[in-house]
């Protein structure tokens, strides 16, 4: 059985004193990331081609009124999935970090290949590996419109700017297309180089135990790798398949009930603690739209506050107890997220 219960950020490993996690302020010490959501937007600016206004996230304003809120509730840690096809922001983020207080950690790799795959059909397999691997240890790039974003441009990039600290590979429906093939092929590389942790997009939870077995094959520790979205899918018995493989489980569409109660998310959690594998969930809620957002002008949104806040006395409130459902906000986040640099 692959279940990592219990343990913090440092455990009994040799080299914890030299893990980090890698944020867009710099390196931190694994202890000082606190309650986390595991996969986020904050700053999103989708291509031309997406029409739909609610997907525009471009008001670094509301941004910070969510990470203050978030921060309030006890909140203290953000990963920031939006990358270079969607808008990232690299310098936006930095920005909101130093104004709230929020650890955010940003991404470098791709979203699935309806955004991606025009970036990725430009450079060649080891240009991308090397972007992806400068962007994690030398310096993100600055943002550019994604239908003429340049990996090989490399100017904004150099020691002193701000680096990611997750790599993002995605497939699509019921598995990978060309392009999604060969990001997911180029992150093993840069995870084998960087030592960096994989964070996943799967389209509604498909190819999720695919994607975990493609991990293993290829090497990648299973502690570092995050399975996204795995709550599209509210079957125990899959979860509990994907579990056996060792990687972590996303549960990150926590407020979304048009797709499922969070009473249920709660309940299928409490199911994989009892196997064994309340140390592999990590939760978030992919708040990727504007009407998700109170900070929006949404009084009915439940924003960034909610998982530290609601979620967290549902957690305890199913019997998972106090040490339980802080592993699961603080502990296992920083888990995944840890790395020697």
């Amino acid at each position: 059985m692959s279940s990592r219960q219990g343990g913090s950020a440092a455990g009994a490993d040799p080299t914890a004193a030299q893990r980090i996690v890698r944020t867009v302020l710099g390196d931190i010490s694994v202890t000082a990331l606190g309650t986390t959501l595991g996969h986020e937007h904050l700053i999103a600016r989708p291509p031309a081609f997406v029409t739909d206004e609610d997907l525009w996230l471009d008001s670094e304003a509301a941004a910070l009124t969510e990470l203050n809120d978030f921060r309030s509730t006890g909140g203290r840690g953000v990963v920031e999935m939006t990358t270079v096809d969607y808008g990232r922001d690299i310098a936006a983020l930095v920005r909101l970090s130093q104004a709230s207080g929020v650890h955010l950690i940003a991404a470098t790799g791709f979203n699935q290949g309806k955004f991606a795959d025009g970036i990725v059909a430009r450079h060649s397999d080891e240009q991308i590996v090397a972007w992806m691997v400068s962007e994690v240890s030398t310096g993100a790039l600055d943002y550019g419109a994604s239908e003429h974003f340049n990996l090989a441009s490399g100017d904004s990039m150099g020691p002193g700017r701000p680096r990611a600290g997750v790599i993002k590979a995605s497939s699509g429906l019921d598995g990978p297309g060309a392009g999604e093939q060969r990001v997911l092929e180029a992150a093993v590389e840069a995870q084998r180089l960087t030592r960096a942790p994989i964070s996943t997009h799967t389209e509604r939870a498909t190819w999720g135990l695919e994607q975990a077995h493609f991990f293993s094959a290829a090497g990648v520790p299973s502690s570092s790798v995050l399975i996204g979205h795995l709550d599209f899918r509210p079957e125990l018995p899959y979860l509990l398949e994907v579990a056996e493989t060792g990687v972590n489980l996303g549960f990150d569409q926590f407020s979304k009930r048009k797709y499922l109660s969070d009473q249920k998310r709660v309940e299928l959690i409490v199911g994989l603690a009892e196997a064994g594998h309340l140390g592999q969930v990590i939760l978030s809620g992919d708040l990727a739209r504007r009407s998700y957002w109170p900070a929006y002008g949404n009084e009915a949104a439940t924003g960034f506050a909610y998982i530290p806040g609601k979620v967290r006395e549902m957690l305890l409130a199913a019997g998972l107890g106090v040490d339980g459902v802080e592993q699961l906000l603080t502990g296992n986040p920083q888990n995944w997220l840890a790395f020697v640099a």
